[in-house]
Order: C-alpha cells, then sequence, then structure tokens
C-alpha cells in the first residue's frame, strides 16, 4: 500500500477500522480540523489514539465501542399530480385553479433520505454516556465557523448548547439545518463507501435508530 499522506494543512489524521456484525467492513480515516477547533479536535483525536485516561489512569476511548444510532429520513411521498381537464376548445388542459399547498412543498424540500451515523458512547454504549478527555462529562461550544454543507462530516453530538463530549456523529448528506447547534470538528478523506454501508444496515433492534448488527469500531488511531 502506498503511504499515507498527511493533510497540506498539518491537521492530525486518524481512522477508525470497522466491523459489521463481527466481519471487518474496511477502514474510515478522517482529517481532524485542528486549524479552526483545536479543543473539539484533540478531545476527540485522544479518545481515537488511547491516550485519555479515566478516573482511575487507565485508557479510554473509541476502542471497541459501537455506532449506536442510524438515522435515515425516509424520502417523502410523490408530489401530487395534476388533474387533467377538458380544454374550452375540447383538447384536455390542466387545472391551474387547484391550490397548492405550498407548505407541503417546503417541507417536502427539507426532507432527507439519508442522514448521519452516531457513535462515541464508550461508556454505557447507548447514546447515554458522555465525558471528555479532561475527566468532566461535557465542554463548551467552541464555535460555529464550518457548516454542514456536504456529506462525510465529523460533527459533535450533544444534548443541546455547551454540552459536548465523547459523542460523535458522521453525516450522510448536507445537513444544513444542525449548523450553529452542531460543531463540525472533522471530514472523511477516506472510506465514504464504509461510512454508506454502515448507514444502509438494518436498525430497529431496541428502538427505531439502533442498528440490528453491531457496528464497533475495532481499532483506531492516528495516522
Amino acid at each position: 500500500m502506498p503511504p499515507t499522506e498527511l493533510p497540506a494543512s498539518g491537521n492530525p489524521l486518524v481512522f477508525f477500522d470497522i466491523t459489521l456484525g463481527g466481519e471487518p467492513l474496511g477502514r474510515i480515516k478522517f482529517e481532524l480540523f485542528n486549524d479552526v477547533v483545536p479543543k473539539t479536535a484533540e478531545n476527540f483525536r485522544q479518545f481515537c489514539t488511547g491516550e485519555a485516561k479515566n478516573s482511575v489512569g487507565r485508557p479510554q476511548g473509541y476502542k471497541g465501542s459501537k455506532f449506536h444510532r442510524i438515522v435515515r429520513i425516509p424520502p417523502p411521498p410523490p408530489l401530487p399530480r395534476a388533474v387533467p381537464l377538458r380544454s374550452p376548445r375540447g383538447g384536455e388542459g390542466w387545472n391551474s385553479n387547484i391550490p397548492i399547498n405550498i407548505s407541503f412543498l417546503a417541507n417536502r424540500a427539507n426532507q432527507i433520505p439519508n442522514f448521519m451515523c452516531q457513535g462515541g458512547d464508550f461508556l454505557n454504549g447507548d447514546g447515554t454516556g458522555s465525558t471528555t478527555i479532561w475527566g468532566f462529562k461535557a465542554f463548551e461550544d467552541e464555535n460555529f465557523n464550518l457548516k454542514h454543507d456536504q456529506p462525510g462530516l465529523l460533527s459533535m453530538a450533544n444534548a443541546g448548547p455547551n454540552s459536548n463530549g465523547s459523542q460523535f456523529f458522521i453525516t450522510t448528506v448536507p445537513t444544513p439545518f444542525l449548523d450553529n447547534k452542531h460543531v463540525v470538528f472533522g471530514k472523511v478523506v477516506e472510506g465514504m463507501d464504509i461510512v454508506k454501508k454502515m448507514e444502509a444496515t438494518k436498525t430497529g433492534y431496541r428502538g427505531k435508530d439502533v442498528p440490528n448488527m453491531d457496528i464497533v469500531i475495532s481499532q483506531c488511531g492516528e495516522m
């Protein structure tokens, strides 16, 4: 294999090796935006490398943890078809007097068929656990300079403002409705096909967004 090229920005490059149902799925590589959100990027990096320690001095981090949530928003129903009417000249025309539900169209445009994969709860494994590399449960929103404008972004999962911890998600489509609410701190630079396979995993086990098969970070670290 050719040597891994580090980002020209000098930002850290980290990786996840993923298994699905106990079988190897592949590797995902991420660039962490240390140049924009250094605190958030460092928190994630240390959980990748195992440098972070818990209260009794043992390494803690993402190795062996699961992606506990796969969220897919179903595609909207088809738009209603126009109703053909007889024109005054005997041919078929279209009834332009039928009112159009503008709010329906707007809501339809905002719906997306895919969304994100969430992980990072290595404490409880179900989305209820959170910690930081500094030993407290959460830290503040560093900034919202980066937007959710493309697939493959790493962003912080939270329970409201200034509640960032170890949990994160990977977007699979642009998600602008998350701007100024969740901190973007990295992006997938290789392995988006692995993310899409994760996203395609059937859900419904013990909850509608819970994968039916375990999606596990079997190994992780810094390149």
